[in-house]
């Protein structure tokens, strides 16, 4: 069912998400004035009924007043990029970062567009490819009157309740979580919560695929190990004669388990296009939000383990951790040549 109160919104950034996130909003009945520098990213959501903008100009003027913007870019190109827009913005405008920019660059943000008589508003989105269908969480900050005025797009974005059960203890009607969408607080509020919120998608995607390793590794007694004084024996071989079919395994977790997750679903289907994980490296990036949840956890003096090592392992994926191994093989050599010298 279409909204009942279509709005104008102006996206800026039409890779993936952004390009779903106006694609949903179309569908729902809203009007979506879009600009990227990719110029066939516009002519394509042209041709899906959205009014292309050939340049900053262009897209402004194209924008009922007061305007509202979404920001859907890299961390890295929202200062430049807010820069330009600034200067064409009027007062009581609204501009929305969708991004994963960090929580007190938004407050700092906040202020300067203030200042303008600009609204900012930080909105956290977790969804991936699957949200044009699925929806998007949102996890948003900012003042509550700029939010409020925005709320039949954020509505519309999100995943709405849906098949998910009521929570049992909760009031019905109870806020707006229960739709898939949250206004959390001031300005940075909504990035805090999504920074978190990857950061404890770092500690869960670790667990998953470790867990996974361990059930791949399940028939180490049947391989022959190098015997010698620098390798432990495998004490029990017996007891590790499994060829346990990992791709099933995550399929079968899936259903009913109760780490069946999002994250399951992305892996038993990569797992059922390729069982060894062929095409994958190996090589895990990180984005910002877990060495900024971790430096949180560890200002407010509060123990997170789980999420520092994910973002370690993260590290260690991408090589850093060569020269620290290369280090502790010296020292072993040397402390192994110095016992043989000593006999």
């Amino acid at each position: 069912m279409a909204t009942d109160r279509p709005m104008q919104l102006g996206m800026i950034g039409l890779g993936r998400m952004g390009a779903n996130l106006v694609r949903r909003l179309m569908r729902d009945g809203h009007r979506c004035v879009v600009y990227d520098v990719n110029e066939s990213a516009v002519r394509e959501l042209e041709g899906e009924g959205a009014t292309g903008a050939s340049s900053l100009q262009d897209f402004t003027a194209k924008l009922d007043r007061p305007r509202a913007i979404w920001l859907m870019l890299p961390a890295a190109v929202v200062e430049p990029m807010l820069g330009k827009l600034v200067e064409l913005l009027d007062e009581d405008d609204v501009v929305i970062d969708g991004g994963n920019s960090y929580y007190r660059d938004d407050i700092v943000r906040a202020k300067r567009l203030a200042a303008k008589g600009i609204h900012y508003v930080d909105c956290g989105t977790s969804g991936g490819v699957w949200g044009l269908e699925r929806g998007y969480c949102l996890m948003i900050g900012g003042e509550a009157a700029a939010i409020s005025r925005l709320d039949p797009i954020f509505r519309t974005i999100a995943p709405g309740a849906g098949g998910v059960e009521p929570t049992p203890s909760r009031a019905q009607g109870d806020g707006t979580a229960a739709e898939g969408y949250l206004h959390c607080g001031p300005s940075g509020a909504g990035h805090f919560v999504k920074m978190v919120h990857n950061g404890v998608e770092y500690g869960m995607m670790g667990a998953i695929a470790e867990g996974l390793s361990i059930i791949h590794h399940a028939n180490v007694g049947k391989e022959g190990r190098e015997i010698d004084a620098e390798t432990a024996p495998l004490r029990d071989p017996e007891a590790y004669q499994y060829d346990i079919d990992v791709a099933e395994v995550a399929e079968v977790w899936r259903r009913g388990s109760v780490v069946s997750s999002w994250l399951v679903d992305l892996l038993a289907d990569a797992l059922a296009r390729s069982p060894q994980l062929d095409g994958f490296e190996g090589r895990v990036s990180d984005s910002g939000e877990g060495r900024w949840t971790v430096d949180a956890a560890i200002d407010e003096g509060v123990p997170a383990p789980v999420i520092t090592a994910a973002l370690i392992e993260r590290f260690e994926s991408r090589g850093l951790g060569h020269f620290a191994d290369a280090a502790l093989s010296a020292m072993r050599s040397e402390f192994g040549g110095h016992a043989e010298k000593r006999t």
